[in-house]
């Protein structure tokens, strides 16, 4: 029964062919000894996959590696591929690219900055103007104002005058105009 060797007789085979002794039941410790390694091979041929699993095993991380070892090398050598395709033809055609771009770009922002510091210096001379044009105006206010000032006592007493004199013709005019007054009321 066992598959690896000399067959050794189960405690039946034993019991038949073994003289003429009666047996108890369980056997003797020989007999016992035997089913139990009877037991244990069968068991371990049906149960216990352990050797079969580790030998598939063994051959799926073989498989592994091997399969992966060159997928990384492929990988590699991709890379590897395209930092040269970079090297020789992207990066000078970038750089190219770059120069002439950048030209383009300086002069024009050096165009920019020459029209912008004429605009700011057109800007700097109006404002001079239209300060000068204000100082000098300010000042001519100023002039004029004293002048006022200067002048406002003689035109006050110009005015005082001329008030006293309506006043005076005022009273006047009352005056005569109470007579005629006084000259109709006695009728």
């Amino acid at each position: 029964m066992s598959g690896g060797g000399t067959e050794t007789p189960v405690a039946c085979e034993a019991a038949q062919g073994g003289g003429g002794k009666k047996r108890d039941s369980l056997g003797t410790a020989g007999a016992a000894h035997l089913i139990i390694k009877d037991l244990g091979e069968i068991h371990s041929r049906l149960l216990d996959h352990r050797p079969v699993t580790q030998g598939e095993i063994r051959y799926f991380v073989k498989e592994f590696e091997e399969k992966r070892g060159l997928r990384e090398l492929r990988v590699l050598e991709n890379l590897k591929n395209m930092i040269q395709e970079t090297n020789e033809r992207m990066l000078p055609k970038c750089r190219e690219t770059m120069q002439g771009g950048l030209e383009e770009t300086l002069q024009r922002l050096q165009a920019a900055t020459d029209s912008i510091h004429r605009l700011q210096q057109r800007e700097q001379e109006r404002k001079k103007v239209i300060n000068d044009h204000l100082t000098a105006s300010e000042k001519q206010r100023m002039l004029q104002w004293e002048e006022f000032l200067r002048g406002q006592p003689q035109r006050r007493a110009e005015v005082d005058a001329e008030h006293r004199k309506a006043m005076e013709r005022l009273r006047e005019q009352y005056a005569a105009m109470e007579k005629d007054l006084a000259k109709f009321s006695t009728f």
